[in-house]
């Protein structure tokens, strides 16, 4: 199994977490969000434990993936970092159904590496010596 291509698509998911957080920390200097977040509703959606329960998982697609990428067989984690790659993409899409000029900037270098994951995973082939 080629060490290489696992070490790269498990560096391109921390690539993708740390872009996600990036844009989150990003997020609170836009005038008012401090605010918003403090009083529980952000740009009118209510945060119940049920949606940060939710958003938790949603992200943690993203970072168990660096630890899948490294220790699967090569099938699995070829099939493993294809599809959770176009399930990454689809959350990034849906957590930015209204974006501004600086969410649309990090969704496209996120999609731009998820892309680069499931592409990566396509052409994978097992290194026989």
């Amino acid at each position: 199994m080629s060490t290489r291509t696992q070490t790269l698509l498990s560096t391109l998911w921390i690539f993708v977490i740390l872009n996600m957080f990036a844009r989150d920390f990003h997020e609170l200097g836009r005038p008012g969000m401090l605010e918003q977040v403090m009083s529980g509703v952000v740009d009118g959606v209510i945060i119940t434990e049920e949606l940060m329960l939710l958003g938790g998982i949603m992200f943690e697609v993203f970072i168990i993936m660096v630890v899948l990428s490294q220790v699967l067989k090569y099938k699995i984690n070829r099939c493993v970092n294809m599809v959770m790659g176009l399930i990454a993409i689809a959350i990034v899409v849906m957590t930015n159904l209204s974006p501004d000029l600086d969410n649309i900037f990090f969704m496209i270098i996120e999609i731009i590496a998820l892309v680069a994951i499931i592409g990566i995973a396509w052409k994978w082939k097992i290194e026989t010596h």
